[in-house]
């Protein structure tokens, strides 16, 4: 790891002002990613501007019955918050589902928007990868690629996002609040993350120079009816080889809402739009959920490893879907 200065801002303007100033430099939160690719040699910066103290570590609800959270609020202390528990489950199930305590208890809610792959051509410095070393090819496309994208992928990249959270985030139809030099803006989730296309190593729409102050989750009253499933190796640690972010409301025995996200398939939390279109005032039964899914991963493509997560992710939104509706476990 590379010498850096260290400096710990007062306020959000003076934390964008220091970003501004100081070339090649980052914001520091929880550190719980960021500080591992210094380490790896993959980040690199000459300073680091702490703003754990900035942004909000709170969480509340809002006139519209929105709510809410803090972008320093710790990850821990979003899956236990009584709100995130009881109207939105499906975020405290993720987060639950993500990492270990130790990392939860420090990882914060901005930081976790921003982590980036755990592809393992990433992290090997002796291995082409355009996210790490634009240019430099993909060598997941011809390598091992068990864990890697079956959506969304482009030439120069096939590495997914890693974030439980945001997969949830993103079923929630979530909002991201920022500021920067030219004030503050909101970005809708599904916009946040960016798909490789030929620049897998510019990973959101956040500008350079900008701070995530929170995060904001719509009043969804039937987001209480909500699951996230995640299909792994083994049962703790480890990424999603496929998640499924799922919320359903069913009035006469038909679809009224529905909200579907799938995470450890695409460079970004992947919002099932296609299969919600097709779900939307269907009958609430195993063959519409099968019918969406398949619909959804129409135009998946496999690269040999990982051509299994093709079926493996329709059967997880049809087994959520068909828990949601009360359907039990679909076969």
């Amino acid at each position: 790891m590379k010498n850096f200065a260290y400096t710990r801002a007062e306020t959000v303007a003076g934390a964008v002002a220091l970003l501004s100033r100081q070339a090649n430099s980052k914001f520091l939160g929880g550190g719980t990613n960021l500080v591992d690719l210094m380490r790896e040699n993959i980040e690199h910066p000459d300073a680091l501007i702490d703003v754990t103290e900035l942004t909000s570590s709170g969480i509340s609800e809002q006139a519209n019955g929105s709510v809410l959270i803090g972008a320093a609020v710790r990850n821990s202390d979003v899956a236990n918050h009584r709100l995130i528990r009881e109207r939105y489950p499906v975020l405290s199930q993720a987060i639950l589902f993500g990492a270990s305590g130790q990392i939860r208890n420090m990882a914060t809610t901005g930081g976790n928007l921003m982590q980036r792959t755990r592809c393992y051509y990433f992290y090997d410095e002796a291995a082409g990868c355009n996210k790490r070393n634009p240019g430099s090819g993909c060598d997941a496309i011809g390598g091992f690629n068990r864990m890697h994208a079956i959506l969304g992928t482009s030439e120069s990249c096939i590495a997914t996002h890693p974030s439980d959270m945001c997969v949830a985030l993103a079923a929630l139809d979530a909002v991201v609040h920022v500021a920067g030099p030219e004030g503050e803006r909101t970005i809708p989730f599904e916009e946040f993350h960016r798909l490789p296309g030929t620049t897998p190593h510019i990973e959101t729409s956040l500008r350079p120079d900008e701070l995530i102050t929170s995060v904001e989750l719509p009043a969804l009253e039937f987001a209480r009816n909500s699951r996230y499933r995640k299909v792994r190796d083994r049962a703790s640690y480890a990424f999603a080889l496929v998640s499924v972010a799922a919320a359903l409301e069913v009035s006469g025995g038909k679809i009224a809402k529905v909200r579907l996200a799938m995470g450890g398939v695409s460079h970004k939390p992947w919002r099932a739009r296609r299969a919600e279109d097709v779900l939307s005032g269907s009958p609430a039964n195993v063959e519409s959920f099968r019918a969406a899914a398949a619909v959804e991963l129409s135009e998946a493509r496999g690269f040999g490893h990982n051509d299994f997560k093709i079926e493996l992710a329709q059967r997880v939104i049809v087994g959520v879907l068909s828990e949601l509706a009360g359907l039990g476990e679909a076969q």
